[in-house]
């Protein structure tokens, strides 16, 4: 009730402005040809009739604001009006006084005023018809300088139209509490001139220089079409300073349902590479028209393999986790996502499942008869699994175990198994346990049908667990930023990229790979705490703390990631896959059932005992 009687207002107020514009306009033609008249008069020119001039006008000025109205001049929006708003305004001013000049030369008895008065009565009837249009946006203008107590002294980056746009958006929107300083680009024929009454600098290589000479305290990047790479080094070279950064979104983020607002950029923008670019057609190819089943579905990894899975077009998607808020959140999402008009649905389920639990898992797989198969149930947390080990290979290695097993048996096409860089010459339980699950993997790729592969990559930015999140919550508290160790470097990849490549990956499986995701530049952890604390607008050191802690148990100071430890691995078609070569192929049935048989009775440094049996690059702590 409430919503229709604000709506009601709304177009009650509306048609008020209307009638407040046609009045104005009114006066305004008026008082034009008044002064034309007035000059008429007293320059005595011969055959013109004062009073035939006043009978007509009446009539001139309604015939000109039904004109006008059809010229949409009263659906301007007046904090925008700008230089096409006057262009409309001038062109329906001399339409209209054309229409006269034809008129009146048809009917030359009725005398208005003589032709060549026409010329100057339209300038003079377009400025008095924008001055109020204007006024409203001369006012903001004068505002936006003076009045925006509180505001952002704001550096814009990109004086082209973007920079208009957000400078438009500044001015006219009151929840935007920026107050625009200067615009920066590298265009040498603009550095120097005026955009909109403010001064264009340059280049953006000094954008420390202009943040510390006018005391800057946000940055909004306004360049939409601008490429990965560039716009990566553009937030380098602000984050040199301690202020917010914004950016205009992308033009291929202005989807239908997005909003059109500035967006933070943040530590994923910072971190994040070019873009990967996947064979969409091989992959539509491989998961079109298929059942597909995905354990660990509400992780951050398997969230988002059926994301991405479902746009593919599958029969149906199955997702399992023993976890059952993640996946429910999963579930509403993708409920939403395909309530959409024009969105065809997809055939989708959830089961609460646990992949340790073989008579659960094997009825699954017996009803559902999954066609491929992405197993990313695991636990990942580092700390937690070195007093933990039991539940690590609980899921880890017989979750595995079980999920091999039942693929090979209900003749799964293929099976990806979602691994990690930790297992390259593994310091911890959990890199320990993500090695012996690769190697169960290669085991059932000899004996059975179904091809199995397995992907291994670095730091998934934003997943649960990770540093990001962490630090984030660190600095809303205030700081201190907890680092383990000055030295430490990690590789980084972003969620989308992970899984896109672990999609790709699964199209160029022929079976026992072990596909690894070319990282890109390991990154200081030390660096990336102090550049996140910066995009808050904060200093590292003096307004938030961080904290060296020392090395967690099992914890490395570098990742071996992968592609550095060995020169012979395999190219793919994709240039950030490879397929690693040392291969580790034995038959594992004895040590497996080894492990199954004891591992519920042993104390976790038993269990690691254990498991270095089985995985002899496995070196608990960094011992040997």
């Amino acid at each position: 009730m409430s919503d229709r009687i604000t709506t009601s207002f709304g177009e009650y107020m509306k048609k008020i402005r209307v009638y407040q514009f046609i009045f104005v306009d009114a006066i305004g033609i008026f008082i034009t040809y008044l002064l034309a008249f007035a000059s008429l008069k007293y320059t005595e020119v011969p055959d013109f009739s004062f009073r035939m001039a006043l009978v007509v006008l009446p009539f001139f000025i309604v015939f000109k604001i039904i004109v006008y109205f059809i010229f949409k001049f009263y659906k301007l929006i007046l904090e925008n009006v700008g230089i096409d708003e006057i262009i409309r305004i001038f062109l329906g001013v001399t339409l209209t006084n054309g229409i006269a000049m034809v008129f009146f030369l048809i009917f030359e008895r009725i005398v208005f005023i003589p032709m060549i008065y026409y010329v100057f009565t339209t300038v003079i009837e377009a400025i008095i018809l924008s001055f109020p249009r204007l006024l409203k946006r001369f006012l903001s203008i004068f505002f936006i300088k003076r009045i925006k107590i509180g505001g952002k002294r704001t550096l814009l980056v990109g004086a082209g139209a973007g920079g208009k746009l957000v400078l438009n958006e500044i001015r006219s929107n009151p929840q935007l509490m920026n107050i625009p300083i200067a615009f920066v680009d590298d265009d040498p024929d603009k550095i120097g001139r005026i955009l909109s009454g403010f001064k264009i600098y340059g280049p953006i290589l000094s954008i420390p220089k202009f943040i510390d000479d006018f005391d800057i305290e946000e940055v909004i990047i306004t360049i939409a079409d601008i490429d990965s790479l560039r716009f990566q080094e553009i937030i380098q070279i602000i984050a040199e300073r301690p202020v917010k950064i914004k950016r205009i979104p992308k033009f291929k983020e202005l989807k239908k349902d997005a909003p059109k607002s500035l967006l933070e950029v943040n530590v994923e923008d910072l971190l994040s590479r070019d873009v990967i670019e996947l064979d969409d057609d091989s992959i539509h190819q491989f998961i079109s028209g298929k059942r597909v089943l995905v354990t660990g579905a509400g992780g951050s990894i398997g969230s988002e393999l059926v994301r991405q899975i479902v746009d593919y077009r599958p029969q149906e998607v199955l997702m399992v986790d023993i976890y059952e808020n993640g996946v429910y959140d999963l579930q509403m999402e993708l409920n939403y996502k395909f309530s959409q008009p024009g969105i065809q649905p997809v055939n989708r389920k959830v089961l609460i499942a646990s992949v340790y639990n073989y008579e659960r898992m094997e009825s699954i797989f017996s009803s559902f008869k999954p066609q491929i198969l992405f197993h990313a149930a695991a636990y990942k947390h580092v700390p937690l699994m070195e007093d933990s080990s039991v539940e690590a290979i609980r899921t880890n290695i017989l979750g595995t175990y079980n999920i091999c097993k039942l693929a090979s048996q209900f003749k799964v096409e293929q099976m990806v198994l979602v691994s990690s860089d930790k297992a390259v010459r593994p310091t911890n339980v959990m890199g320990a346990t993500k090695r012996f699950a690769e190697m169960i993997m290669q085991h059932f790729s000899q004996t059975s049908k179904t091809k199995y592969s397995a992907v291994r990559f670095g730091n998934v930015l934003g997943s649960n667990g990770s540093v990001v999140p962490l630090f984030k919550k660190q600095i809303e508290r205030g700081g201190p930023l907890t680092v383990t160790d000055r030295n430490i470097i990690r590789y980084f990849i972003t969620i989308p990229e992970a899984v896109g490549l672990i999609l790709q990956s699964a199209t160029c499986a022929k079976g026992g790979e072990i596909f690894i995701l070319d990282m890109g530049e390991p990154v200081r952890i030390i660096d990336l705490a102090e550049k996140m604390i910066m995009l808050t607008g904060l200093r590292p050191y003096i307004d938030i703390d961080i904290q060296i802690t020392g090395l967690r148990p099992g914890e490395k100071l570098f990742e071996e990631l992968l592609l550095d430890g060995n020169k012979n691995n395999i190219k793919t078609p994709n240039k950030k896959i490879f397929i690693d070569t040392c291969e580790d192929h034995k038959a594992i049935e004895e040590e497996l059932q080894m492990v199954f048989s004891s591992f519920e009775k042993l104390k976790n440094k038993e269990i690691k005992k254990l498991i270095k049996e089985i995985v002899p690059t496995y070196s608990p702590n960094g011992d040997s």
